[in-house]
């Protein structure tokens, strides 16, 4: 039997103060993400409907890959540059 797969989506609402910083690290983050071993899809794009907003949507080949990109993440500077800003993220299994 396969592991399930983890999926990540939802959004983070970015102030217009920190706008320019967050956007101008997210291209770094999106392509160490990509990078990691067992990441199938990782794409954060902003919403057409709400200013601010960055739609985030990412599937992992499983737990442990997701949790591998937790811990990286956690040290990085895209959370160092995001830090206080409130996720809305749901995780599921498929």
């Amino acid at each position: 039997m396969s592991a399930a797969k983890i999926y990540l989506d939802g959004y983070l609402d970015i102030p217009p103060d920190r706008r320019e910083d967050v956007l101008s690290a997210l291209p770094k983050h999106v392509e160490l993400t990509l990078a990691e071993p067992g990441c199938l899809k990782f794409e954060v794009v902003e919403s057409t409907e709400i200013a601010g907003r960055l739609l985030v949507s990412e599937i992992f080949v499983d737990q442990a890959a997701f949790e591998a990109h937790q811990t990286r993440n956690r040290a990085s500077d895209w959370f160092r540059i995001t830090a206080g800003i409130e996720r809305h993220f749901e995780v599921r299994e498929g």
